[in-house]
């Protein structure tokens, strides 16, 4: 779905060797599950793009009348916060902040009446609500044609299964959070596309909403607003929005990729088209990108999806387990008096020998907080082999088990589509731990590259700065100037004796 946090580790200027010289500046909006913050971009056609992060905030679910919700309210007034102090930056800098673009999760939404007022806070995917509904939602319709029309991997949370909970939606609609954030900005209300393809009422194909799927669930046919695509623009600033932040009444809300994933993909620096992808952060994305969706019940029995991306691509992946198991460890540790830093933990790891216990990282039993290491060791000791009660091997066995996963899902993904990468992309959080980029090489047999960790700021403003005539081309295009503004490690594959 998503990495379900923007990235919190990169120096403020990430995505550029130096500075571009523009009076025309852009505004990123990158809000996860746990984190979100207001990020300046400064694009030129011959520097590159270099990002400034303007204002970082918390996010989280809270529990309000027996549920687990977003408290948009907060999440909307720290955003306001961050266009204030980009306001003031950007003036103080002799700068024009020319359009703001949205990302954030996926799947979540909060409904809207016809006078524009938010109901209530909106669900939290990790609320129970919608599992009571999947069995309602496949009696009318099954599994095997959601997937040939929609493309959408089965995730109990998806919004279909959330809307089939609602009652009396009529005269309501649903905008996505990043949807929801450019109305209460603009007054216009749009779904941009390849949010809404994470929704499982999106026809893959068409590329429009599956109308028969929301007659099936009883739901209103306008239950979305009109879509619209990345590099679109949905609208000018409200005046309220105005006085406010100190914005000019001309700056644009631009439409970029809202679902944090496709603008992270976005910025892939990848030459040519063989190349796998790992958006890699709390959970992880392996894939590659295909013109066309693939809607074999192959692919639905592998649980791949078929999300949109930039410029109407295909974003075919799996999600993965990710470091959300090693951030978990490290903080069971830390409550136990551990402290030792991540890269001496990493250091460690590597130095132990290869071929120990590995575990299945995308169990679901991995999912919930607390005592991660235990249950690392209890998932080994169920496989009939031991882990070591140190941490060095917990770390150890946690990469070794990511780098795995990802060279198993990298070899459906070529599998499913025909297609054969030469290389892999890892982007993200990831990117920055060697031994995950090292192992993952060696694993998959194919070189790596790591980085930006900052992708999905510099897809965004990439998107923005295309709209706005910055810069032009295609998607590789946009990918050149990432590649050649930013460093980037290469990782060749080592022998392995068990390689996967």
């Amino acid at each position: 779905m998503t990495n379900g946090t923007a990235t919190d580790t990169a120096p403020a200027h990430a995505g550029a060797v130096s500075s571009p010289q523009t009076n025309q500046v852009f505004v990123a909006i990158d809000i996860g599950a746990s984190s979100g913050r207001v990020m300046l971009g400064r694009v030129s056609p011959t520097s590159g793009v270099a990002l400034e992060t303007i204002h970082r905030f918390p996010n989280g679910v809270i529990e309000l009348d027996g549920g687990l919700h977003w408290d948009f309210d907060a999440l909307f007034a720290e955003v306001l916060k961050g266009l204030a102090t980009a306001a003031s930056v950007a003036a103080g800098s002799g700068e024009r902040i020319a359009s703001i673009g949205i990302d954030t999760w996926a799947v979540d939404y909060g409904l809207v009446n016809d006078a524009g007022e938010l109901t209530a806070q909106p669900y939290s995917y990790r609320d129970e609500r919608s599992r009571a509904a999947v069995e309602r939602v496949h009696a009318v319709i099954p599994p095997e044609k959601l997937y040939a029309t929609t493309g959408l991997q089965y995730l109990q949370f998806n919004t279909l299964y959330q809307l089939a909970t609602e009652k009396d939606v009529d005269g309501l609609q649903a905008l996505l959070i990043p949807d929801l954030i450019a109305f209460l900005l603009t007054g216009e209300r749009r779904t941009e596309a390849t949010n809404a393809s994470t929704t499982g009422l999106f026809d893959a194909l068409a590329g429009q909403w599956a109308l028969g799927f929301l007659d099936a669930l009883g739901l209103p046919r306008d239950i979305f607003p009109p879509l619209i695509q990345p590099g679109e623009t949905i609208g000018t600033l409200l005046p309220a929005i105005v006085e406010r932040t100190g914005l000019s009444a001309d700056t644009k809300v631009v439409a970029v990729g809202s679902h944090d994933t496709a603008s992270a993909v976005a910025a892939v620096p990848a030459e040519g088209q063989d190349f796998a992808y790992i958006s890699s952060g709390t959970w992880s994305l392996v894939g590659v990108e295909l013109p066309l969706p693939v809607l074999s019940e192959a692919s639905r029995q592998a649980n791949f999806t078929n999300e949109r991306g930039v410029d109407g691509t295909i974003r075919y992946l799996r999600n993965v387990g990710g470091l959300w198991l090693l951030s978990e460890c490290q903080r069971s540790w830390a409550a136990q008096g551990f402290n030792q830093t991540l890269p001496a933990l990493l250091g460690s790891a590597a130095a132990l020998p290869e071929g120990g216990p590995q575990i299945n990282a995308d169990d679901p039993a991995f999912t919930a907080p607390d005592n991660m290491p235990d249950r690392i060791r209890a998932a080994v000791r169920h496989n009939g082999e031991v882990l070591p009660d140190r941490p060095a091997a917990v770390v150890r066995c946690i990469m070794d088990s990511l780098a795995a996963g990802y060279a198993r899902t990298l070899a459906d993904a070529e599998r499913l589509t025909g297609r054969n990468t030469t290389v892999v992309h890892i982007v993200g959080g990831g990117s920055q731990n060697r031994l995950l980029c090292q192992l993952t090489a060696n694993a998959t047999g194919k070189p790596v590259i790591a980085g930006p960790v900052e992708a999905t700021a510099l897809g965004n403003v990439l998107v923005q700065a295309r709209a706005g005539g910055v810069v032009e081309g295609d998607l590789a295009e946009l990918r050149s100037l990432v590649a050649s503004g930013v460093a980037l490690e290469k990782y060749q594959p080592a022998l392995m004796s068990n390689p996967v």
